[in-house]
């Protein structure tokens, strides 16, 4: 089955449950009101109209509106949502009462009332569509949509802003459950891996059996009023030594270990499923409690570490690159000279070269290479650009920084683990020989090691100060 194919059907089937189930309680709304325009809908809505089970069927009702507009209609919709506002007058007068407010227990009187003020009215119609069937998910996605529309419409923004603070409350860790997907799973779970996996795509079902054998482990978080949704997944290979190349370990023809007789236990791929919940962060808990469990699971475990992508490497060398800002020593120069193509003469329309900015040869030898897809398969040129190459993604990983954000890595995957409490630990040459990877980090992947004892540590001396925990050899590498 193709992933389209799977993608298409879990789709088909999701939208037909549930607007079934939203038409058919639409339809006890009374009054022929599906056909009155939407703001008065929504008024009615907020309004409760015939009581709570009417408003529920209300909500429902436009649910089932919303999932059939276009692109514009949707727009339309949410812009009428995020209309309905705080009223300035009432706010204003709130304001007043806390201003004259005698003394403290008055003021506190008054400044609750000016909370109550201040909270616009889209709140409770948001509130409304999270108590229908499937609604938390209607929610999810309905903020997905928001974030694809934001560009800079402020009352869009502003509704934004309301549902990501509902929904950090609604998806606190503390209401999350924990739960491993294996083979015995349900086929309509599987199949979710298969779509929500972005890392290291499952191509097949071969591949998707091997990712969950007996020596595997794979580890998602789902929400009470979202139990067939995974919001964020984790996969576990349990093997010998840290790992260094993804292929290998993802070979559906590499023997099945013993994980009782395995030491490491290597996170290789973490997704986030649902688009409406970026911001909300799962992932630091996620690993954490997965250690957790695979140490009580496994005692034999010596290390728990990553083999990540570098995914900001290559558009930050080139960056560098075009700007001559990359520093070579003479033997690296001399290498890249040795194996690179001579560059190519650009004539003028009137037959004179154009002037071309001014690089050193060693960075524009390096450009060069770069620039040829087959510079891996190349002996020659590949031994020559390891050092090098290496030597730069350790800088970029230990060193660069975030534009406009002191302290924090350039790289999104390393200031995730970072934020994690990881050690940066290695970085491993031809770790990930795939296009994405060689377009990504020139086939370059690094390990984060997660020690249990210096995980909270190692948290607070980078999000505190700004300090990244690095390994003596990567660390020294980056010097060089």
């Amino acid at each position: 089955m193709s992933e389209v194919a799977i993608q298409a059907g879990l789709l088909d089937r999701a939208l037909r449950r549930v607007t079934l189930l939203w038409r058919d309680m639409a339809a006890a709304v009374s009054g022929g009101e599906q056909d009155e325009g939407l703001a008065t809908r929504l008024r009615a809505c907020l309004e409760a109209r015939g009581g709570e089970v009417s408003a529920r069927n209300r909500a429902a009702g436009l649910a089932e509106t919303y999932r059939t507009l276009d692109e514009a209609g949707r727009t339309d919709f949410l812009r009428a949502v995020a209309a309905f506002d705080s009223d300035p007058a009432a706010v204003a007068r709130a304001m007043e009462k806390v201003a004259d407010a005698a003394d403290a227990a008055e003021r506190a009187v008054a400044t609750a009332r000016l909370r109550r003020a201040l909270e616009p009215p889209r709140i409770r119609l948001l509130t409304a569509f999270a108590a229908i069937p499937d609604g938390m998910k209607f929610l999810v996605d309905l903020r997905a949509d928001l974030l694809a529309r934001l560009d800079g419409d402020k009352l869009l923004q502003a509704l934004e802003t309301d549902l990501k603070g509902l929904l950090a409350a609604w998806f606190d860790v503390g209401f999350l459950d924990l739960r491993r997907i294996d083979w015995r799973s349900p086929a309509s779970l599987l199949e979710k891996l298969v779509e929500y996996e972005a890392v290291h795509r499952i191509r097949t079902w071969r591949d998707l059996k091997n990712r969950l054998d007996s020596d595997r482990r794979c580890y998602a978080f789902f929400h009470p009023r979202m139990p067939e949704e995974p919001l964020i997944f984790v996969e576990v290979a349990l093997v010998r030594g840290m790992s260094d190349s993804v292929q290998n370990l993802l070979d559906e023809k590499a023997p099945v270990l013993d994980p009782h007789h395995t030491d490491t236990a290597v996170f290789y791929s973490i997704n986030n499923c649902q688009r409406g919940l970026d911001g909300i962060s799962f992932g630091n808990f996620l690993i954490k409690r997965v250690v957790g469990l695979l140490s009580d699971e496994f005692r034999n475990l010596e290390a728990f570490c990553t083999l990540s992508p570098v995914p900001g490497f290559r558009r930050w060398l080139d960056a560098a690159l075009l700007a001559d800002e990359v520093a070579l020593t003479e033997d690296e120069r001399k290498a890249l000279l040795a194996v690179a193509p001579p560059p190519l003469a650009l004539v003028g329309p009137e037959g004179v070269d154009p002037p071309q900015p001014e690089r050193s040869p060693g960075v524009s030898a390096l450009q060069r290479l770069l620039a040829r897809r087959s510079w891996m398969r190349e002996a020659a040129v590949a031994k020559a650009m390891e050092p090098i190459l290496t030597r730069l993604c350790a800088r970029y990983l230990a060193k660069e920084e975030a534009p406009g954000r002191a302290g924090r890595a350039r790289d999104p995957v390393a200031h995730f683990h970072l934020s994690n409490g990881a050690r940066i630990e290695r970085l491993n040459w031809r770790a990930d020989t795939s296009e994405n990877g060689m377009k990504q980090s020139a086939a370059l992947m690094v390990n984060y090691l997660y020690d249990p004892k210096r995980i909270e540590e190692n948290h607070e001396l980078y999000v505190g100060e700004g300090q990244r925990a690095v390994s003596p050899a990567l660390r020294k590498l980056a010097r060089a």
